[in-house]
């Protein structure tokens, strides 16, 4: 295929020059249009998509009516303007500097035998490859721009969907926790009554951490004193809620990841719930959980003035909830320590702010 031939729009009142001009770039493979003011050369500008593209102009300085600066700047105000070499006959090199300021591409001084067109074939060339680079760049601009506005749409919408998903499961798991509070409600058996009522406080705290996501700016934490004292206040409803009167909590607005959350609301229901069935056997009694940062590292406790070590093995327990607690300390990646020095029953967890297996990773990517 032919490459396109390039047209250049010569604008001087001097007829005899412009046909030089004519044909020295015509030999050297442009085609030439020549306007004889600046009023004309701005018209055939302005109408170049009708009659054939301008891809540069050569601008003469002193004209009759509009002058070369003057005509620049008209030209310079018309949308995807062709590039301008600026061509005078003055050796004032203010003249060059204004030019080159108000947006010409380049400059360049004439003589009147025509020496000056193969230089002025050279800053035509080089003013093409000039625009066509602009052209290239502001062409990958707009791609980048819209390839950032299509990564923010779907960004917006993978947000909009995960709401609706926190949403809706929240909404689902909270239907389960309900019908389990009716059942120990209306259960007889006081075991039947405490297991169901451990498994709505399992369910609740998963469905906490879907609540808290929905309704949060930030889809990737979940702020733990938030999220405990809405889990707290479920446990005060359930079918065990006349226990936990004295159920108080103190924790600070620590930031983790929902999965994590999950495992600290599991294991404040579990060890809650074993507060309220072995430590008051007479009735109801404080429960305190806390939950402090450390540095780098977080402290979750419950404590009870129960009778900690003096009370007798429950037969009808199953281990069920140690079960759980060690499998979520496990995913904490948890140290669970019985308090030695408190009469009641204190349990400490400590462990870190952030996944072990993510800290190793910044650690090994670091070095």
């Amino acid at each position: 295929m032919n490459q396109r031939t390039p047209t250049l729009l010569y604008i001087d009142d001097d007829d005899a020059l412009a046909r030089l001009v004519d044909r020295g770039l015509t030999r050297r493979g442009y085609r030439v249009v020549h306007a004889a003011s600046g009023e004309e050369g701005l018209e055939r500008i302005r109408r170049a998509g009708a009659e054939g593209g301008i891809d540069v102009v050569a601008l003469d300085q002193y004209m009759p009516g509009l002058d070369g600066l003057e005509t620049l700047e008209q030209i310079m105000a018309i949308p995807d303007a062709p590039p301008v070499v600026f061509v005078t006959a003055s050796q004032d090199s203010s003249i060059a500097v204004t030019a080159l300021k108000a947006g010409a591409a380049d400059y360049l001084v004439k003589d009147l035998q025509g020496d000056f067109i193969p230089l002025l074939h050279v800053a035509a060339e080089g003013a093409l490859r000039q625009a066509e680079l602009q052209r290239a760049r502001d062409e990958a601009e707009a791609e980048v721009h819209a390839s950032r506005d299509r990564y923010a749409a779907l960004a917006a919408e993978r947000e909009l969907l995960l709401r609706e998903v926190n949403h809706r499961v929240g909404n689902s798991l909270q239907i389960i926790a309900s019908l389990l509070h009716l059942q120990a409600s209306s259960a007889a058996q006081e075991e039947v009554k405490a297991a169901l009522t451990n498994a709505m406080g399992r369910v609740a705290a998963v469905a906490q951490v879907h609540r808290r996501l929905y309704t949060s700016q930030d889809l990737k934490s979940v702020v733990l004193n938030q999220y405990l004292d809405s889990l707290l206040e479920d446990l005060r409803r359930s079918a065990e809620g006349d226990r936990m009167s004295r159920l108080t909590l103190k924790a600070e607005p620590i930031e983790i990841d929902p999965d994590r959350a999950v495992a600290v609301g599991i294991i404040v229901n579990e060890l809650v719930m074993n507060a309220v069935k072995y430590a008051y056997p007479d009735g109801a009694g404080p429960i305190h959980v806390e939950l402090i940062s450390q540095g780098d590292d977080l402290q979750l406790s419950i404590t009870d003035n129960g009778v900690g070590d003096n009370a007798k093995a429950d037969p009808r327990s199953t281990g069920m909830g140690q079960r759980i607690v060690a499998a979520m300390a496990s995913k904490l990646d948890a140290t669970v320590e019985r308090d030695p020095a408190h009469s009641g029953t204190r349990i400490v967890l400590k462990f870190g702010r952030i996944p072990a297996s993510v800290g190793k990773a910044s650690t090994a990517a670091a070095g």
